[in-house]
């Protein structure tokens, strides 16, 4: 039987249709624009320390340049991220009596206990907590690293439509802008050897977030669908305790997820998770995330050892060992904990968990200057960001120093707060962020 519409109708049906659209298209240069403007994962808007619109201060103290700052209940050393008017950040806040001090400086927390792990969304403007839900309470089935002393190390990650929590063996947890809960899912326990503790934080790239599970019994990376927690692919990895966030990046019409490892450093194919490209391991614990531009990836890592390799990755396919694909090597003054930081064609890194800073072009790996001690700044967890021409290196101890790109070290300015830091900043507008054992601080002209 045919169907007849009635003119107006047929006009209604079309203006809906391209209302839709409208809606849609709205939603993704807002999301687009939110990529580049806001830090909705640790390392940034590409995942490099970078951000190409942020204009933050040089000069702060607990008297100047604080636009506020609030205490934050139990102990994290997750990184703040930023969307819109939000901050939003991850915390496990121990139950009960007889609990150690979680804004203890060091350590205090790697016994076990019950915990709650919280995810809070923080207003920008004054510091308000907008909402905050408990994701899971339960008592860890294994102790922390003594030096971080907290379950809370992996970042959240948002798109400006989801906030996604990894607390890796607690869960993974996906809630919507306002606080409420989309999906969840246990990939299991993680046993990390000698117990140093988890802090894992997954990638997520249009609608596909990637997860590499590496510990002490089957090691795998996964990829889920953002918006229900469906697992769409599974590889398992010949591999045992990483912390690395995976970096992904499109090049030659393929999306490759990069991810290192001590065996190996394998690139996988997002859409299925076959191996694109794979070389010789970096040393054992890779902790620092791997940064990309120009065509070339930077892997790093420092425990009992030193590596980086720059991969090129036009024509990076199969067994790249010993290849032309390996640009270039380096075996010394390599990070162990912080990730390096790539910033108009030089790479920045620091030498083990040390204030002790080398610049190489990277290119070539040539060195501008290597292991230079940034005064005031002896010991360094998180990972440098930069801005506006400013380079910033925040050390445990309290100090942040503010460096001059280039082929000299030179630091603008050292700013002490009140605090220790681990987390690394996040830098929005003309704010930075950052997450203290004890307050999160936003700082601003």
């Amino acid at each position: 039987m045919k169907h007849l519409l009635s003119r107006p109708l047929v006009l209604s049906l079309a203006s809906l249709a391209l209302a839709a659209g409208l809606s849609s298209l709205r939603s993704t240069l807002v999301a687009q624009k939110g990529a580049d403007e806001f830090w909705p994962q640790w390392r940034g808007p590409q995942m490099s320390g970078v951000s190409a619109s942020a204009t933050p201060p040089a000069n702060w103290s607990e008297s100047k340049n604080v636009r506020w700052k609030i205490e934050l209940p139990g102990r994290g050393s997750a990184s703040p991220v930023v969307w819109g008017d939000r901050v939003y950040v991850l915390t496990a806040i121990p139950v009960g009596s007889g609990v150690a001090d979680p804004h203890a400086p060091r350590g205090g927390l790697s016994a076990r206990g019950m915990h709650r792990f919280v995810v809070m969304a923080i207003n920008r403007k004054d510091g308000k907590v907008v909402w905050q839900q408990t994701a899971r309470e339960a008592e860890p089935h294994e102790a922390s690293h003594n030096d971080n002393g907290t379950w809370a190390s992996s970042s959240a990650i948002t798109d400006g439509e989801h906030v996604i929590a990894p607390f890796e063996s607690q869960g993974l947890y996906a809630y919507d802008m306002n606080g409420k809960l989309v999906w969840q899912k246990d990939l299991g326990d993680k046993y990390m050897r000698n117990t140093f503790g988890e802090g894992s934080t997954p990638a997520l790239y249009k609608d596909r977030l990637f997860y590499v599970w590496d510990h002490q019994k089957e090691s795998f990376i996964v990829a889920l669908n953002k918006r229900t927690g469906e697992e769409l692919w599974r590889v398992k990895r010949d591999e045992i305790d990483t912390w690395a966030t995976p970096l992904v990046v499109e090049r030659s019409g393929i999306t490759q997820v990069i991810v290192p490892g001590m065996n190996r450093v394998r690139s996988y194919d997002a859409a299925n998770g076959q191996i694109v490209w794979e070389t010789a391991g970096l040393t054992m614990n890779p902790i620092p995330s791997p940064v990309y531009g120009d065509g070339m990836v930077f892997l790093t890592s420092g425990f009992r050892g030193n590596s980086l390799k720059a991969v090129t990755l036009d024509g990076a396919k199969g067994d790249i060992t010993n290849t032309p694909a390996v640009a270039w090597t380096m075996d010394r003054d390599t990070p162990y904990v912080p990730s390096p930081l790539l910033y108009d064609g030089i790479l920045y890194f620091l030498k083990t968990n040390n204030g002790l800073l080398t610049a190489v072009d990277a290119k070539t790996g040539k060195p501008h200057y290597q292991a230079q001690r940034i005064e005031g700044v002896p010991n360094v967890f998180a990972s440098p960001v930069a801005a506006a021409g400013k380079i910033f290196v925040v050390g445990r101890e309290g100090a942040t120093a503010v460096i001059k790109p280039g082929p000299t070290l030179e630091v603008i300015a050292t700013n002490t707060l009140d605090d220790h830091f681990d987390a690394s900043p996040a830098l929005v507008g003309n704010e930075i962020y950052l997450r203290g054992v004890k307050y999160l601080y936003s700082i601003g002209n």
